[in-house]
């Protein structure tokens, strides 16, 4: 089981988050939270849904619109993936870069990645160097 296993039906959902069952139902067919159905079309709620309607529950009180409520979880949910895409490129890019001959030093900054010649160093102090060495 993880935060994703769907575990609670909706009275219990409804509890974890403190709102009212027919709260959720409306989020349902809002889009705001969907949770996954049985085969009896029941809904099943995950930890993560839970977390979800809490963070609805609490923008809500702070005065934030529904459709800004969507908005703001729209955003959410893009920047998670797109740092998850960044995390990817880069360990991708580092594993390109360390398995090429005559590459294994570079700097990564401002500019992008640079090779670096044997004995030389970065001209920005905030770089990052990695290196592999050869045998």
């Amino acid at each position: 089981m993880n935060e994703n296993t769907p575990l609670f039906v909706i009275s219990v959902a409804a509890e974890l988050s403190n709102m009212h069952p027919q709260t959720l139902r409306q989020y349902d067919r809002m889009g705001l939270v969907s949770p996954t159905r049985t085969q009896g079309q029941s809904r099943r709620y995950t930890m993560q849904d839970v977390a979800k309607l809490r963070e609805i529950s609490r923008l809500s009180q702070e005065g934030v619109s529904l459709e800004g409520i969507r908005r703001v979880l729209e955003l959410v949910t893009e920047n998670q993936d797109l740092k998850e895409r960044v995390r990817a490129l880069e360990t991708e890019l580092a594993n390109q870069v360390m398995n090429q001959p005559g590459r294994r030093v570079f700097a990564a900054g401002e500019q992008g990645v640079i090779k670096l010649n044997p004995g030389q160093r970065p001209q920005k102090g905030g770089s990052l160097v990695l290196w592999r060495r050869t045998k």
